[in-house]
């Protein structure tokens, strides 16, 4: 092994189908819309059911994936721009800086991210091949995946450690309302989640425009609402 070498390629392993067909309202980490569902479905070349095996002893599994619709190239020649050293986190309002080995960004100098995902079911479909079925997920619908890791909760998890600007988020939920003529438009096993999406307050932090509509696009639907104060109001459900 040459461990001088700098730059690697990386195959994609699977796919990440998920009910986010576009970056806005897509929660900001993974875990926080816990109803959330997708599934990975592996690429032909990795399709081996043993790849697999024993993962069904796991709760929870690591994502990593790539950052595909956050590569900033340029215009002309369309290659990947320069990383930048710092970057501006939404939930500091977009103007304060901070570096970007210091947040979680998605525009890194390799666009890689990281996720902790639940494992709710794993199978080998005739077709597919293993198919792994998640919850709590954070990307966008085709988000290739790069490598999947078993969480092991003593070596992985430490409560007690400091969490920054990104646990406020956690505390500044909106509340949420949905008049229930638009909840009956919304199928059951979507309600959760719809709820949990909007609570998140998928906006921009520097723009507190009352009469703005913004529309969150989930599960074949697009969900209309908007927030005054730390109220957040479903005014139209789109089908």
């Amino acid at each position: 092994m040459n461990c001088k070498k700098d730059i690697f390629e990386f195959k994609t392993i699977a796919r990440i189908h998920t009910d986010f067909p576009e970056k806005f309202g897509i929660p900001r980490q993974s875990g926080l819309v816990k109803d959330a569902r997708g599934k990975v479905i592996f690429l032909p070349e990795f399709r081996h059911p043993d790849a697999i095996k024993g993962i069904e002893e796991y709760d929870r599994l690591w994502i990593l994936f790539i950052f595909s619709e956050n590569i900033r190239k340029d215009s002309s020649s369309g290659e990947a721009l320069h990383w930048n050293a710092t970057v501006t986190p939404p939930r500091l309002g977009g103007k304060e800086h901070k570096g970007v080995f210091a947040a979680r960004s998605p525009f890194r100098p390799n666009p890689v991210g990281l996720s902790c995902v639940e494992l709710k079911r794993a199978y080998i479909d005739e077709k597919l091949g293993p198919v792994l079925e998640i919850s709590g997920v954070d990307m966008l619908d085709g988000t290739p995946v790069v490598d999947i890791k078993p969480y092991i909760p003593y070596a992985d998890a430490f409560p007690e450690s400091r969490g920054s600007f990104g646990e406020e988020g956690v505390l500044n939920k909106l509340k949420v309302i949905i008049p229930e003529e638009l909840l009956n438009l919304i199928p059951e096993e979507n309600r959760n989640a719809v709820k949990d999406i909007i609570a998140e307050d998928p906006r921009p932090a520097f723009i507190h425009d009352e009469e703005r509509v913004w529309g969150v696009s989930y599960a074949g639907m697009n969900i209309r609402f908007t927030v005054k104060g730390g109220m957040a109001c479903v005014t139209e459900v789109l089908l």
